[in-house]
């Protein structure tokens, strides 16, 4: 019996492929400014097991051959809305917004992540290997609970469920909490206090589930792990004074693990922030006043953060770049180039790698992915050029160690119609 066991054991294992061992690399870690030149970097089970220079290849291994190009871990993309909207203009394939809902906070996007959704693939070509789905706040300032993805094409697609909780403050917050921002205030710490009350109390009377209570018991029940600090707290603020007023929410709640999302007018108040240790996800090419709540929109306000000691993260936010991932290497470059020019402040070459792939798998507490170390999940992109060049494009991508097509729809589209003959074309073509 006991062999039968051992064997049934055996048979359910998952079956490893021969390590992988990439050659002549230029590697770029994202660990501060390293870079290692002639790298051998070395897969097995999932994992990195060796990195340096000239390593020897293992007995066995599939090489491949950098031929001196950079090497990059994956991109992290956060905040996204992968495999919860599939057409942006069709209200019926968004499940990121729940607008006439009567939960908010309790809402969990875990479930609704479509794993077939065209964008897994365009975004995995793009060198995207693990994403954050967020929510977007429907008909209160809390948007719900989100999920971390694994972009590989075999899955499992969600990784944790109830990751973070998202809640929407500065002028889209006042608009939906009844119209100012004391509402939204009113709102957010009601909840807050409440869950606060039932973690002191499990029998405390917290709100009910009918539909005139203000305050839903399964709202507060999901904000306990946030008053414990094991869930962050993604918090969309813009103006300067919402940024203090979110910081000024640590004293009130000392275990609350806030992270600011947007965050404009982020560079005003930058020494505060990095006091209290609160990450920002930005964009690297906000400096427009096309509302209130930025009108102090800078382009140097990632470098100033990060010169201040701040976690940046870049971010498809919106606005002038799009909220496709697809652009953060771009993002990346833009954050390197304001650096350069007279007065602007940037970050680094390497510094700017990290804000999308280091640094944002920190945030989401992807302690074993971000950078190409040992020990670190094998998530890996070689590029053929500089990768934060518009005109570089991943060649290679490996998640957990396995090769990645870099196929989608819109490339076996276009392989297939690139061929046609006039004469295979739809009646309503000329002949």
């Amino acid at each position: 019996m006991k062999r039968l066991a051992i064997l049934a054991l055996l048979a359910s294992a998952p079956a490893f492929a021969a390590p992988i061992a990439i050659t002549g690399a230029t590697a770029l870690t994202a660990r501060g400014e390293e870079v290692i030149r002639n790298a051998t970097i070395i897969i097995d089970a999932g994992r990195i097991t060796a990195i340096g220079a000239g390593l020897p290849v293992p007995a066995g291994a599939t090489v491949i051959d950098a031929k001196g190009l950079p090497v990059t871990p994956g991109i992290v993309a956060v905040p996204s809305d992968l495999g919860l909207t599939e057409v942006g203009g069709v209200r019926e394939t968004n499940d990121g917004s729940a607008r006439t809902s009567p939960y908010s906070a309790a809402l969990d996007m875990a479930g609704a992540i479509n794993p077939a959704s065209l964008h897994f693939a365009i975004y995995r070509m793009a060198g995207v290997t693990r994403a954050a789905a967020v929510p977007d706040a429907g008909n209160a300032v809390f948007g719900g609970q989100g999920a971390l993805l694994s972009l590989a094409a075999s899955g499992p697609t969600v990784t944790r469920a109830r990751a973070f909780q998202y809640v929407e403050l500065g002028e889209a917050g006042a608009q939906l909490a009844g119209g100012s921002r004391p509402a939204a205030y009113a709102q957010l710490l009601g909840l807050l206090d409440a869950a606060k009350r039932l973690a002191a109390n499990p029998a405390a009377t917290v709100g009910g589930e009918d539909s005139g209570s203000l305050t839903k018991r399964r709202d507060v029940e999901a904000l306990l792990p946030v008053i414990a600090g094991t869930q962050a707290l993604m918090v969309h603020v813009e103006r300067a004074a919402d940024i203090i007023e979110v910081l000024k929410l640590k004293a009130r709640y000392p275990a609350l693990r806030p992270v600011l999302v947007g965050a404009r007018e982020a560079w005003l108040v930058a020494a505060q922030i990095a006091r209290a240790g609160v990450p920002v996800i930005t964009h690297s090419l906000y400096d427009l006043p096309d509302d209130f709540e930025g009108l102090a929109a800078s382009r140097n306000n990632v470098g100033v953060l990060q010169a201040a000691g701040v976690t940046v993260v870049l971010g498809p936010l919106g606005g002038i770049g799009g909220t496709t991932p697809v652009n953060l290497p771009g993002y990346a470059g833009n954050a390197v180039a304001q650096g350069l020019i007279p007065g602007g402040k940037g970050l680094t070459r390497a510094q700017a790698l990290a804000s999308i792939t280091a640094n944002p798998a920190r945030v989401l507490g992807l302690s074993d992915t971000g950078t190409l170390e040992v020990g670190k999940r094998a998530d890996v992109v070689l590029w053929d050029g500089d990768p934060l060049e518009l005109t570089s494009s991943p060649t290679n991508v490996w998640i957990d160690g396995v090769a990645q097509s870099l196929t989608s729809r819109q490339t076996e589209l276009a392989q297939r119609y690139k061929t046609l003959g006039r004469t295979d074309l739809p009646l309503q073509y000329p002949q």
